[in-house]
């Protein structure tokens, strides 16, 4: 079921998105090399501990997953498209990383990544990123009454298409608010002008992933949560949560 929420309640969730912007930047001034991927969570841990939220992220099993959930983020390095369980990893300059995070406080939830290179960035992950980023800044512009969830996904795909990026078939976007995951679920392609009308009080977390081989399948470690591009190209993954407003698309997960 899909929930319109109340201005009140946008409120609310921008309050938990402003915890997610401050943990993804906690993390991000962190990322140098020689960090290892838990450091990076323990400082998104105490970001959420300071301003009294929980994390969506930890214990979370669904139903592909065979154990919960280990930590507050997901960091995947390089050829990770997403879900990476922060481990005893050290960073290593030139490493693309993807941090997703989330938030919960007083029932409200954020969820929000970022895309970066630690160190020396090579060109082809600098352009990779930046489609990324476009394909999001895309993605929100579609974000408005009148239009429809196709609307945003052919936004994405379009982005995709003219770089020669590849998506994962099954993953994309989602509703957001009292649970991370709610209905609709926003696919990365489709056609515009199709699909449920957007109206105002609708929030949406808003994430393409993008994989510069070109191909769209992906592989699981044998962890079962960290998921892979197949040809061992590199992956970027860049989110906000979006709110659909009657005076334009509003970012809820800045700083």
């Amino acid at each position: 079921m899909v929930e319109i929420k109340t201005n009140g309640e946008l409120e609310a969730m921008r309050a938990a998105g402003r915890v997610v912007g401050r943990a993804l930047a906690a993390v991000r001034r962190a990322a140098k090399p020689g960090v290892r991927l838990r450091e990076l969570d323990e400082a998104a841990r105490s970001v959420l501990s300071e301003a009294g939220a929980g994390s969506p992220f930890l214990g979370y099993r669904p139903s592909f997953a065979p154990t919960p959930f280990p930590a507050v983020i997901c960091a995947s390095v390089n050829d990770a498209v997403v879900h990476g369980i922060p481990d005893g990893y050290a960073l290593r300059d030139g490493d693309l990383v993807s941090i997703d995070c989330g938030a919960k406080l007083d029932g409200w939830t954020g969820d929000a990544a970022v895309s970066f290179t630690v160190g020396t960035p090579r060109p082809a992950d600098t352009a990779l990123i930046a489609a990324t980023q476009q394909a999001l800044d895309r993605a929100i512009a579609a974000a408005v009454p009148g239009n429809r969830i196709g609307d945003i996904s052919h936004a994405v795909a379009t982005v995709a298409r003219a770089g020669g990026y590849g998506m994962p078939e099954e993953y994309g976007g989602h509703g957001i608010g009292r649970e991370m995951h709610e209905d609709p679920h926003v696919p990365n392609r489709g056609r515009p002008r199709r699909g449920l009308p957007l109206r105002h009080g609708l929030v949406l977390a808003l994430e393409p992933m993008f994989m510069a081989g070109g191909r769209n399948d992906l592989r699981t470690d044998p962890d079962g949560w960290t998921l892979r591009t197949t040809d061992g190209s590199r992956a970027a993954h860049i989110e906000h949560t979006v709110a659909v407003t009657d005076d334009g698309p509003r970012v809820l997960t800045l700083p």
